[in-house]
C-alpha cells in the first residue's frame, strides 16, 4: 500500500492494531507533508523496528513529472504513472493564491463531445496516492504552495467518489498537507446520487456543477451524461445539496460559439437558476485540433454576461489561462498516448 493514501485516521488505527501509540501517525505525518522526507530512514525520530515496519507495510514510490509547459501564470505537468498511463495538472497563479487542477482517473467515461478528455475512454480511476503525489510534486516543482485545489482535470470525480473523499481528508487534515476546506472545489457533471450523498458529507468543500447548456435538448447533445440525469433532477439535487449545507453552488458553463451563447440560452439561463443560491462561471472555450467547436467571441461573452446580470444572476467570466500550453483538459496526455 503506498502511504500517501493512508488517512490520519487509518495510519492511527494502523499504529494501535501494532502495539504503537496512535501519535506515531501524526509523527509519520508530519515527516510526510511538513518536511517532505523521501524515505523513512530519514524519519529520524522514529524506533528502528517502528521503520523497518513501515518499510514491509508501505511504500513511498510516487509518479514522476515527464513534460511541463508554462505560460503567463500557468505551469502544464504530464505526470506518468506507475503503470505507464498518462494524467494532467494544471498549476494557476492567481492574486489570492496558487490553484492545482487535479485529475482524478486516467481518462473519463462522460464522453461530453466538447472535451479532449472524453475522446480518450476511461482506463482506470486514480488511486487516492496518485491524485495526493500531483499536489507533492507541483509543489516541489516550482518550490511554491498550493493553496487551492480544483477536482476538474482528467476525469469525474464523482465517479470515482471514495477515492477522492480519502484524498480530500489528506489535503485538508491539519497535520497533512493542510489546505483549507473551502479551498477545495469538485466538479462534476451532474451524477445525481452522488450530489446527493456529497450533501450529507458534512464537508465545507466547494461543490461546482458543469452545466455548459440550459436545456435538456441542448445538454443531451453536448453531455451524454444528461441522458440519465436530466437538468430537473440536477437542480433538484443541488436544492438538496443547498439546504442541507447552506453552502453556495457553482455552474460552469463553457461557452461554445453558436452553440449554447445565444440570448435566448442566457434567458433560459437565468430561468432555470432563478432563485438558487448559486452563481455562473462562463469559461471561455479551449479550442483543440480534435473537435470542432469554437471559441465565443469576448464581446458576445460579455453581452451573455449582461443578461444574466440583468436577471439578478450572480456571474464571473474566468481569467483565461494557457493560450502558450495545450491548454485543452487532457490535450497535452492526448498528444502522448496518440505518439
Amino acid at each position: 500500500m503506498n502511504i500517501y493514501g493512508v488517512t490520519l485516521e487509518e495510519l492511527s488505527d494502523y499504529f494501535e492494531k501494532h502495539g504503537e501509540k496512535k501519535f506515531k501517525a501524526v509523527q509519520i505525518y508530519d515527516w510526510l507533508y511538513k518536511k517532505r522526507v523521501k524515505t523513512f530512514d530519514e524519519m529520524s525520530n522514529i524506533k528502528k523496528e517502528v521503520i523497518q515496519r513501515l518499510k514491509q507495510d508501505f511504500s513511498l514510490n510516487i509518479p514522476a513529472i515527464v513534460k511541463k509547459q508554462s505560460g503567463k501564470d500557468v505551469y502544464k505537468y504530464l505526470i506518468k504513472l506507475k503503470d505507464g498511463n498518462h494524467i494532467e495538472a494544471v498549476v494557476m497563479i492567481h492574486n489570492y493564491g496558487n490553484s492545482l487542477c487535479v485529475s482524478s482517473q486516467v481518462g473519463c467515461n462522460m464522453g461530453c463531445t466538447f472535451c479532449e478528455s472524453g475522446r480518450c475512454k476511461k482506463k482506470r480511476n486514480l488511486d487516492t496516492y496518485e491524485m495526493v503525489s500531483q499536489i507533492l510534486l507541483i509543489e516541489e516543482d516550482l518550490k511554491i504552495r498550493i493553496s487551492h485545489v480544483v477536482l476538474m482535470g482528467i476525469g469525474e470525480p464523482f465517479d470515482n467518489y471514495d477515492n477522492v473523499m480519502k484524498f480530500i481528508n489528506i489535503i485538508n487534515n491539519g497535520k497533512g498537507i493542510d489546505i483549507g476546506a473551502r479551498h477545495i472545489t469538485i466538479s462534476t457533471c451532474g451524477i445525481v446520487p452522488k450530489i446527493r450523498e456529497f450533501a450529507l458529507s458534512k464537508l465545507q468543500v466547494n461543490l461546482a456543477i458543469s452545466l455548459h447548456a440550459p436545456n435538456d435538448e441542448l445538454r443531451n447533445k453536448l453531455m451524454k451524461i444528461n441522458k440519465v440525469y436530466k437538468l430537473e433532477d440536477i437542480i433538484e439535487s443541488v436544492k438538496f445539496y443547498i439546504k442541507k449545507t447552506n453552502r453556495r453552488v457553482t455552474f460552469e458553463y463553457i461557452m461554445l460559439k453558436d452553440v449554447n451563447d445565444t440570448s435566448k440560452h442566457a434567458l433560459e439561463l437565468a430561468n432555470l437558476l432563478k432563485g438558487l443560491n448559486a452563481y455562473v462561471n462562463l469559461i471561455p472555450y479551449n479550442e483543440t485540433s480534435h473537435i470542432n467547436f469554437k471559441k465565443t467571441s469576448h464581446d458576445k461573452v460579455m453581452q451573455f454576461y449582461d443578461i444574466l446580470r440583468k436577471n439578478k444572476i450572480n456571474v464571473t467570466v474566468r481569467k483565461e489561462f494557457g493560450s502558450e500550453v495545450s491548454a485543452a483538459c487532457g490535450q497535452l496526455r492526448t498528444k502522448e498516448e496518440e505518439k
